[in-house]
């Protein structure tokens, strides 16, 4: 059984803009943000899509709501095992000033794999909560087919393309996400092989996990994605 994954990141922030480390802030889309949606959008215009999945936050579900309007009665599913990863004590600073600073340092948190800012998450975190939601989905998918448009973020996407391009660590770690198109891939739901402990079991409806808004550290005690750590 195959059922397609249109995986895309949301489109060009204010912070994208101004070269800011974003994170688990929630800032809005810029005007050509606005327009890279509407490419997706166009993209997948004559796709079927039969559920979608994104973040809470409104940078990825504005992403999903103009990628989704040609679509009527599609389904949205919040779970922010797909959100972009915490950035920690980072969040707000300038990338270009920091990488002007501590160049060396900041090469280990931008790019490196298991090098988590302060208070934030490295990508191997980020790594440990998104393969869990490809597992569930691909269960969930086994019991109520069909095509699946997610909206994500640069770093979520990053174990996701791992997964479905067959990248190296290497690999992975330079991938430069578009924030105009979408990748689309062939999920099958009986013989994928993902890296990952956690296979829950299908439900008749999504359970996904869900972070209080008010959560804007990885260690904050109230943050839910904690137990993939």
């Amino acid at each position: 059984m195959i059922c397609r994954l249109f995986v895309f990141r949301h489109a060009e922030t204010t912070d994208n803009s101004r070269r800011l480390f974003s994170g688990w802030r929630d800032p809005d889309l810029t005007l050509k943000g606005l327009s890279q949606a509407h490419e997706v959008s166009e993209q997948l215009r004559c796709e079927k899509i039969d559920y979608a999945f994104t973040s809470h936050l409104k940078r990825a579900g504005k992403t999903l709501e103009i990628v989704l309007e040609h679509h009527t009665g599609v389904p949205v599913f919040t779970d922010d095992r797909l959100i972009e990863r915490c950035y920690g004590l980072l969040q707000g600073k300038s990338k270009r000033k920091m990488a002007a600073e501590r160049p060396e340092w900041f090469a280990q948190v931008h790019r490196g794999y298991d090098f988590p800012p302060p208070e934030g998450e490295s990508l191997k975190m980020v790594e440990d909560r998104t393969l869990p939601f490809l597992a569930q989905l691909r269960g969930w998918l086994g019991r109520k087919p069909g095509n699946v448009a997610i909206s994500c973020h640069g770093n979520s996407l990053r174990p996701i393309r791992r997964v479905f391009e067959h990248l190296s660590l290497k690999q992975m770690l330079q991938l430069e996400n578009p924030q105009d198109r979408a990748m689309n891939y062939a999920l099958h739901v009986h013989d994928i092989s993902l890296d990952c402990n956690s296979t829950s079991n299908a439900e008749t409806s999504w359970h996904g996990v869900l972070n209080p808004i008010y959560v804007r550290l990885a260690t904050d005690p109230r943050n839910q994605l904690r137990k993939y750590y």
